[in-house]
């Protein structure tokens, strides 16, 4: 009698992470942007791109980290944690960047901002000093956590000399919770996650866009 022939062993997270790459046509930048995120997971350069677009987000870049921070959680579950303190340290750095010019040099640069920084605007700089006066340097935790751009915030507290060991507190556990949060999340959904982001992309970049600009209309509804 002839023996069966041996049967590999295949994990359900294996067999979930074997899913056939569809062509990607050549309209879908965003698509294209996403595969080549995934691809920096395993490269030494990662995580200082992650850390340079953290830094910048905090006072003028409009792109939040999560959109870099998710998919390299994803490329590389292991090092989910480790790109999440990046992130929230780099994110905090830019923060106190944020308050020096807005304590040092907004007088010569506010026009600079108006004009040239997507987000910033007249309207919801003077909505921010009223949150600001009403709740103080805790209202920064809602920027922080939320889709709310933090940029504005960062720099109104330097502007309106919030207390800055409080500042770097507050910045610290509302952008940690957000950023661990996200990396926990993707690590927990690992290659589950990936074939559900393949069949629904399009409609999660709509989602993303969504949630950006309901940060803004925030601040104009609270005006």
């Amino acid at each position: 009698m002839s023996a069966d022939p041996p049967v590999a062993n295949v994990t359900p997270s294996d067999s979930a992470t074997q899913v056939t790459p569809r062509p990607v046509p050549r309209w879908a930048i965003h698509r294209r942007l996403y595969d080549w995120v995934l691809s920096l997971a395993h490269r030494k350069h990662s995580t200082w791109v992650l850390f340079l677009l953290s830094f910048a987000e905090s006072s003028f870049f409009p792109i939040p980290p999560d959109v870099l921070l998710a998919p390299l959680c994803l490329g590389n579950r292991n090092k989910a944690m480790w790109f999440a303190t990046v992130t929230t340290v780099a994110s905090v750095l830019g923060a106190v960047v944020g308050y020096l010019i807005g304590w040092g040099a907004w007088e010569a640069m506010d026009q600079i901002m108006f004009d040239y920084v997507p987000g910033f605007s007249q309207k919801k700089f003077d909505t921010v000093h009223q949150w600001y006066d009403r709740w103080g340097v805790w209202v920064l935790f809602a920027a922080a956590f939320t889709p709310i751009p933090f940029k504005i915030f960062t720099i109104a507290g330097g502007v309106f000399e919030q207390p800055l060991v409080w500042f770097v507190l507050v910045s610290l556990v509302g952008r940690g919770a957000r950023f661990f949060l996200v990396a926990v999340l993707f690590r927990w959904a690992g290659a589950k996650a990936v074939p559900f982001i393949d069949k629904y992309f399009n409609w999660l970049c709509v989602l993303f866009v969504l949630l950006l600009v309901g940060g803004l209309a925030i601040l104009e509804l609270m005006h």
